[in-house]
């Protein structure tokens, strides 16, 4: 998934606009760290994002269904919970691990993907946890520490 720096894709901003989630509803969502620096490659700095996914206050507008984290990015599927906000669970989520690891992280905005009626969400977290494989960063997914899905 892309760069979405503001002054790398002018129109990033309007990503934004008119953007609703669904109850109940999958999303996958692509969290980048401003100008892609690698601070994730430092194991207590994954450790701090994957651990926020599951946050009580993260939790309240959405359920974590699989993640990984990556040196510079996190890819995270979730399931909108019946009253919550999609910007409001990737806004909470990143300023907790930003505030934790006391620097400002990541660029402004995220992507979202809304998964369809007809996408399995198994498929959908197989696909995000083959990202480190994809990589070339482990030749086997169990070598790498910094994923998770609710069906394992």
């Amino acid at each position: 998934m892309g760069d979405f720096a503001g002054a790398r894709q002018p129109h990033a901003r309007h990503l934004r606009k008119g953007r609703v989630a669904l109850p109940h509803h999958a999303y996958l969502i692509t969290a980048v760290v401003a100008k892609r620096t690698p601070v994730f490659a430092e194991l207590g700095a994954a450790r701090c994002a994957a651990r926020y996914l599951h946050d009580a206050d993260v939790a309240r507008h959405a359920q974590t269904l699989a993640f990984v984290v990556m040196p510079d990015h996190v890819h995270w599927l979730l399931q909108m919970t019946a009253t919550g906000r999609l910007d409001e669970a990737v806004r909470c989520y990143k300023a907790k691990v930003s505030i934790s690891l006391g620097q400002r992280l990541w660029q402004r905005g995220y992507h979202d993907h809304a998964l369809r009626r007809d996408e399995d969400l198994r498929a959908a977290a197989r696909y995000i946890i083959a990202n480190p494989l994809r990589a070339g960063l482990v030749e086997n997914i169990g070598d790498y520490p910094h994923w998770d899905a609710i069906w394992l």
